[in-house]
């Protein structure tokens, strides 16, 4: 429908009153008496008179104005609720051709004969009652007056409108009996004229009783939907019932039609009661019904409109082929066989005409007629990812692979090729020529659906089809390929070995013969009735045949699934996924000695999933961003080699442990985030903690070092080690620059997920080991000492002389601390003394400073670097001291600079 909103005019506004031009009036008079005073002519005096009657005027030409304004208003508004009134109308009369359309009763359906097949007949179909008043589409918005509210009012109420129900909820008719049979027959009458008998079946005491037995419906076996009418304790769907006035309603009924006149009744619902029309049918009316139906049911006896997988019989299993009946032809059912008739298939069809309902049931014929040990399904969906749900309860069918997971397609299709190896290896074995021959191998099925969109975004995966379609019939692969439209999709070296064709409507006559060698699934009508209507042409089919596709219920895969319920189900051609936690070996399966196990791998090409290994010396490069499990890898290492050196994350206690790793030698060495720890470092430091870092590199010893980026000089590390793990990213670009493949990048990747060396791998999990468990380098267990004086003079430079002074002198109770401010004492005297100066001061005194660089200690704060080369010469990079926490380096005479904590 259009817009149903319908804007309301707002009322007339009245118009304004036209202000009195007093100024205008008032300079006549002005002017009149001053030509007066000037000339002394009483004539100027008539000239200040014509103020006065131009204000006159202009009041009766206002009120003239304002009268012509609300009579132009006044039309404007008639006109406008003149235009909203028509609107009203012409929605009201839209969607009430529009309702009837999609929900007619009897008369209805005579009129207009409704689309067999168009929805599927359920307990949730809507089943009209009747004729009344029902909330309307339309709405109003606008204005605030009672004219309004009263439109408002009448657009959202539409009358004569079908009142449904759904038809699983039951309906009782409760009324005098020839008015209750009557209506009954109405509302069976209507669902019989639109739904055919393979989709609704009539049974009950009120079949015979009320003149329904002539429809081709009545006793239906094998149909959707079992209706009953009147009483009975037979299994049913839905019920039609009759009471009398007075009588309670059967079990479950949830709609009741009491009847208070021949043709007017009260509809009792779950929303309630409401007025309604009712609709009657004659005995004599209905056999009139009922014989059109019969004779429209006749003209099309040959190809069924539709068909369930119920109503066919199951082919014979156990022979070595892959027989199976998923639909109905002229001459009965149809019997297809794979492996006769194949041993491939090509289906095609437009988008609505049935295809994926197509494949669906051949699978489950397949299935119902053979054991899993028989045969195994590879279904592939590469038109949104649902249309093989239902079968994954199967136990037939190994593995299920959509577009929705794009790395999990290219895995699994890319299995195919390992499977041909490894079934001619299974008949080299077995020296069996076919799959006939060896027993241990189920054939297999692969069922594609929307072939031309998996080609299209895997094109190498075109050549593995070709090898399954020219080796397949010897190694027990099979290939059901569905497709819009074969041409420009499947090359001619796999269509020769495809001999059994399938086409459902196409949209050009050249797609037709290309498939089947004739244009009538090209000229097949649109809609519903050729929906599930295909053409079937076998290696010995002149002409092809029309067959109706059986649909397949959840009933249906429910029940091949009790059938087969505990049999052995043959492996799947490829390894499942791997999974996101992986926990490391133990026991049999734990590695040898001398071996870090990293994860698993997955090769789908050779279908196996071994374990990662990195030997004990080996260096190992990993890069991920945050959260991509950097840190576990780290773990992993750390849990199977305790005595491994783990770089502390402190910029302090990492400086001194690269420091002495950098001197020796030593075990292995693990670092986390190496780049956001390099980061914190001026750039002095950053450049000797990098030259240690390239010593520790060249060890021997084996290094793991992870990052978030491979640039720069971290990347320059990193290139230097054997091995690289490359994790998730967070963007192409890094990805790329890290050395993975613009394919292979993907954003969503589990933690843990990487590739190492060029193989998919999934890194192994532990849990965080207790904080101080392990060696983590020897500064972690130093710490940072608090400074006390050993050789005396000492001196102190810091910019905090009088806080210095008073945290000494209470940490130092046997040393005098003075400052150079105090004039205190030379280095000279006996008493140890610890003095305390700025910068500036000690340039002051600069005997005193070489005195206690030659005799005694400096203590340079870590704010005062400069002043570590200045005053105390040294000319080494110190190490590393936090600023604004009290740290320092104290110089020893002759001696290099070493960190302490000043206060």
């Amino acid at each position: 429908m259009d817009a149903t909103t319908i804007v309301l005019p707002a009322s007339a506004a009245q118009p304004t009153r036209p202000p009195l031009p007093l100024l205008a009036a008032i300079v006549p008079v002005v002017a009149g008496v001053v030509l007066w005073l000037i000339t002394d002519s009483l004539f100027a005096l008539c000239f200040a008179a014509l103020g006065p009657l131009m204000l006159l005027a202009s009041f009766f030409d206002g009120m003239r104005s304002r009268r012509r304004a609300r009579r132009r208003a006044e039309g404007e508004t008639d006109a406008a609720w003149q235009r909203a009134e028509d609107e009203l109308v012409r929605l009201h009369g839209q969607e009430h051709r529009m309702l009837w359309h999609r929900s007619p009763d009897a008369a209805g359906c005579l009129l207009d004969p409704p689309l067999r097949g168009r929805t599927p007949l359920s307990a949730a179909t809507d089943l009209v009652i009747g004729r009344g008043r029902t909330r309307s589409r339309v709405r109003a918005s606008g204005g605030d007056d009672d004219r309004s509210r009263a439109f408002r009012e009448r657009a959202e109420n539409l009358d004569d409108a079908p009142i449904v129900v759904e038809l699983g909820g039951g309906v009782c008719v409760r009324a005098a009996r020839p008015v209750a049979s009557a209506v009954v027959r109405a509302l069976v009458a209507q669902l019989c004229l639109r739904f055919g008998p393979s989709e609704l079946s009539l049974h009950g005491r009120g079949v015979a009783e009320w003149g329904l037995e002539q429809f081709p419906h009545a006793d239906r076996r094998g149909a959707r939907f079992r209706l009953r009418i009147g009483d009975g304790a037979d299994p049913a769907d839905a019920v039609i019932c009759v009471r009398t006035p007075g009588e309670e309603p059967a079990e479950g009924v949830t709609t009741v039609l009491e009847c208070v006149a021949p043709a007017r009744a009260v509809a009792r619902t779950p929303e309630g009661l409401r007025d309604i029309s009712l609709e009657a049918v004659s005995t004599r009316q209905i056999v009139c019904i009922a014989a059109a139906v019969a004779s429209r049911s006749e003209d099309t006896a040959q190809v069924p409109d539709a068909v369930a997988l119920s109503e066919l019989q199951t082919a014979e299993g156990g022979d070595g082929r892959l027989a199976a009946r998923f639909g109905r032809g002229e001459q009965g059912d149809v019997l297809v066989d794979l492996v006769d008739d194949g041993p491939h298939a090509i289906v095609t069809g437009m988008t609505g005409t049935g295809k994926s309902e197509l494949l669906t049931s051949w699978v489950v014929a397949i299935a119902a007629a053979h054991a899993p040990e028989e045969v195994t399904f590879v279904l592939i969906d590469f038109k949104g990812g649902t249309a093989f749900d239902p079968l994954r309860s199967l136990p037939h069918v190994v593995a299920v692979v959509t577009d929705l997971d794009a790395a999990g397609a290219r895995r699994g299709v890319g299995s195919l090729s390992a499977e041909l190896r490894r079934r001619e290896a299974a008949l080299a074995a077995a020296g069996a020529r076919d799959v006939t021959g060896s027993p241990s191998l189920a054939r297999l099925v692969i069922v594609v659906d929307e072939f031309a969109a998996l080609v299209q975004e895997h094109p190498d995966l075109a050549q593995i089809f070709t090898d399954i379609a020219a080796r397949g019939r010897a190694l027990g692969m099979h290939l059901v390929l569905g497709t819009q439209r074969a041409g420009g999709v499947i090359r001619d070296a796999l269509a020769a070995n495809c001999p059994l064709r399938l086409s459902l409507r196409v949209a050009e006559a050249a797609d037709s013969r290309l498939v089947i060698g004739s244009e009538v699934a090209a000229a097949l009508p649109g809609g519903s009735a050729s929906r599930g209507l295909v053409y079937v042409r076998r290696p010995e089919d002149v002409e092809p045949h029309a067959v109706r596709v059986a649909l397949t219920s959840p009933h249906d895969v429910a029940a091949v699934t009790r059938r087969w319920e505990g049999a052995q189900t043959p492996a799947s051609p490829w390894l499942p996924p791997l999974p996101r936690v992986i926990d490391l070996p133990s026991g049999s399966g734990a590695p040898e000695a001398g071996v870090i196990v990293l994860g698993r791998a997955d090769e789908p090409d050779q279908q196996r999933q071994p374990w990662v290994h990195l030997a004990r010396g080996d260096g190992l490069g990993v890069i991920g961003g945050p959260g991509a499990g950097k840190s576990t890898l780290i773990r992993i290492v750390h849990a199977q080699i305790p005595d491994a050196v783990v770089i502390p994350n402190d910029v302090e206690e990492a400086w001194d442990a690269v420091a002495e790793l950098a001197t020796g030698r030593h075990g292995m060495v693990l670092c986390d985030d190496l780049d956001v720890l390099l980061a914190q470092y001026p750039a002095e430091h950053a450049q000797l903690f990098l030259s240690r870092w390239e010593r520790i590199v060249r060890s021997p010893a084996g290094v793991v070092i992870t990052s978030s980026r491979a640039t720069g000089p971290v990347g320059r590390l990193l290139d230097g080690l054997s091995h690289r793990a490359l994790l998730r990213l967070s963007s192409r670009v890094e990805h790329i620059s890290a050395g993975g493949e613009s394919a292979a990048f993907d954003p969503h990747r589990p933690p843990g997920r990487g590739v190492v060396d060029g193989r998919d791998v999934q890194i192994c999990w532990t849990d965080p080991v207790a904080p101080g468990s392990g060696r983590r380098g020897s500064a972690d267990a130093r710490g940072i000492a608090r400074w006390r004086p050993v050789r005396t003079p000492a001196g102190v430079v810091t910019t905090a002389v009088d806080e210095t002074r008073t945290t000494l002198a209470a940490a130092v109770p046997g040393c005098r601390v003075t400052t150079l401010a105090e004039n205190g004492p030379t280095p000279a005297e006996d008493a140890p003394v610890v003095i305390v100066g700025d910068p500036e001061q000690w340039r002051a005194q600069w005997s005193l400073l070489q005195g206690i660089r030659s005799a005694g200690e400096l203590v340079v704060a870590a704010e005062c670097a400069t002043e570590l080369r200045q005053l105390a010469g040294v000319r080494d990079t110190p190490p590393y001291a936090r600023l604004h926490e009290g740290r320092a380096w104290v110089v020893p005479a002759g001696g290099r600079p070493r960190r302490v904590r000043l206060t």
